[in-house]
């Protein structure tokens, strides 16, 4: 049984814990934030985006442009997101699982990788690590843009079929949903209907006319690549918006189990209090009847 002395030290202690877990609570909450505005920015220009891409889908003969054809290869080329620190609950965990519970875990596969967790588990694993981005804090899009372009050159080397991302899509504070998503080849049929982490966008069907200078072949010709960056850029802050949500939410957690075991432990040690002063009045009792 614990002494007094050591419960005393273990309440010090949880309680120091549950300081450290409410200031980075604190810090989560605050990027949480900034990352739910930025990923739900982002989806506004998406939907914008593919409201033009539609309109030029219809316009010129999308067959054309290589990032509707699969490359002539076998393998495929992946991009994992991950988070680059841990504490954030199962986020990673489940990602992982949702990577080698689909069709990359069988096949020659090539890895891109942002994030030190996801470089940490493609080494795990043994796979082959093409080329790791570092992305800092918030994402910017300057940053992500160079591994959309790195993917894309890829792609059109004709050596990979696929290109496809595996992410952590950003439903809610509490919710996240590891996603796996094909970005090349661009799907005609797909291309302007509504994907998991945007918002209701409009179909082919769509009313609005555009007016295309020089011409909606060339304007196509430049808009896709642009599309491809930008849904990379979302995807990545969807993956950070996850992040922030899922560490809040694990260092809340922290806390309060931090604070329920001091309860428990100070519960404990009254107990134990209680008992050595009632051991000592019985023995005082005691000694006081013997010398009558």
């Amino acid at each position: 049984m614990p002494s007094t002395r050591d419960i005393r030290r273990r309440i010090k202690s949880v309680k120091n814990t549950a300081q450290i877990t409410k200031a980075m609570q604190l810090v989560a909450a605050a990027k949480m934030k900034k990352a739910q505005d930025q990923a739900a920015n982002g989806r506004h220009y998406a939907e914008l985006l593919n409201k033009v891409l539609v309109n030029l889908k219809d316009n010129a003969e999308e067959g054309l442009h290589p990032f509707f054809s699969e490359g002539k290869g076998s393998k495929m080329l992946v991009l994992l997101i991950a988070s680059d620190k841990g504490l954030c609950g199962a986020l990673n965990t489940n990602l992982f699982k949702k990577l080698l519970s689909s069709e990359l875990s069988e096949g020659e596969v090539d890895y891109v990788t942002i994030g030190k967790k996801a470089v940490q588990v493609i080494n795990r694993l043994r796979r082959h690590l093409l080329a790791d981005f570092p992305i800092k804090d918030p994402a910017k899009f300057a940053d992500v843009r160079s591994v959309a372009r790195f993917l894309q050159e890829k792609f059109l080397t004709g050596e990979y079929k696929k290109v496809l991302v595996v992410f952590n899509n950003f439903i809610n504070t509490v919710t996240t949903l590891p996603t796996v998503e094909q970005i090349l080849p661009v799907n005609p049929v797909t291309l302007g209907g509504k994907r998991d982490f945007a918002p209701e966008i409009a179909t082919a069907t769509a009313t609005q006319e555009y007016t295309f200078e020089p011409s909606a072949a060339v304007v196509f010709e430049t808009v896709l690549p642009q599309y491809v960056n930008d849904t990379v850029y979302q995807m990545v802050l969807e993956s950070r918006a996850s992040e922030h949500s899922s560490r809040m939410v694990a260092m809340k957690n922290a806390t309060d189990n931090a604070k329920q075991m001091i309860k428990d432990l100070s519960l404990e040690y009254n107990k134990l209090r209680q008992a050595s002063i009632t051991n000592e009045l019985l023995e005082i009792t005691t000694a006081k009847m013997a010398l009558e």
